[in-house]
C-alpha cells in the first residue's frame, strides 16, 4: 500500500490469538510495524509503522472498540461480539476480515444437558462478560436472564454454584469439554471486523478510504 498522510492517524490491534490472524493480514496490506513490536520482551503498547505518521497500538481485544469509539485510534481490529455488545454509535464497520472466527454459545455442565431442554427455559441464571447480549437473545425467547459479569474464567461459574449456565466464546470447545460443559444452544457467529472512527471517516476519508481499500483487497 502507498499512502501519504498528512497527519498521525492510528491503528489500533488486539493481543493474543487474534493477532495471529491478523499478522500475515498486516504485510498484505503493506504494513510492517517497527522492529520492537516483533521483541517479546519489550513492554511497548504503540509502535510506529512503515508508513509515516501510521502508529500501531496492540491493547486488549476488548478494548480495541473503545479507544476507536472515543477518538484515540482512528482504525481498529475489533470481534463483532464487541461491536454488538457495546452498540457504539462513533463506530463503523466497514469490512469483516473474515479472521478470529468462533461463536457465541450458551454451555452448561455435562450431566445437566443430557436432560435438559432449552425451549422450555423461562428464568435462567447466566455468568458471562457479554450481559447485554445475552439479555437480548433470551428476552426474544421471552427467558428472563440474570446475568452475573465476569470478565474470565467463565467455565469456573457451574463448578463452583455461581451459575448452572454460562455465555461465552467458543472455538474448538475443547475448554468447554476439560471444564465438563457443552453447547447447548448457539447465539452468534463472531468474526473480526475493520473498525473506523466516524468522525475520522468523516474528515479524512481521502486517506483512510485506501486503507480499507487495501485491507478488502488483502482478504484472501
Amino acid at each position: 500500500m502507498t499512502m501519504t498522510l498528512t497527519s498521525p492517524l492510528t491503528l489500533a490491534i488486539p493481543k493474543g490469538r487474534i493477532y495471529d490472524e491478523l499478522e500475515p493480514l498486516l504485510a498484505r496490506v503493506g504494513i510492517t510495524p517497527e522492529a520492537k513490536f516483533f521483541d517479546a520482551r519489550d513492554r511497548s503498547l504503540s509502535f510506529a509503522t512503515n508508513i509515516p505518521l501510521l502508529s500501531i497500538i496492540r491493547v486488549r481485544s476488548s478494548d480495541v472498540a473503545t479507544f476507536v469509539a472515543y477518538g484515540a485510534a482512528q482504525l481498529g481490529v475489533c470481534g463483532s461480539d464487541i461491536m454488538d455488545e457495546h452498540a457504539y454509535p462513533d463506530i463503523y464497520a466497514p469490512l469483516d476480515l473474515g479472521i478470529g472466527r468462533c461463536r457465541l454459545s450458551v454451555a452448561e455442565p455435562a450431566h445437566l444437558a443430557e436432560a435438559d431442554d432449552p425451549t422450555r427455559w423461562s428464568h435462567i441464571r447466566v455468568a458471562t462478560k457479554y450481559p447485554n447480549l445475552t439479555q437480548r437473545h433470551f428476552a426474544a425467547r421471552g427467558v428472563q436472564a440474570e446475568c452475573i459479569t465476569l470478565s474470565g474464567a467463565m467455565e469456573l461459574a457451574p463448578a463452583i454454584g455461581l451459575s448452572q449456565r454460562i455465555v461465552d466464546l467458543v472455538s474448538s470447545g475443547a475448554t468447554l469439554k476439560a471444564n465438563g460443559l457443552v453447547e447447548v444452544e448457539r447465539i452468534m457467529e463472531v468474526s473480526s471486523r475493520l473498525i473506523v472512527h466516524r468522525g475520522a471517516f468523516k474528515t479524512r476519508s481521502h486517506e483512510i478510504t485506501p486503507i480499507i481499500a487495501a485491507f478488502e483487497e488483502a482478504i484472501v
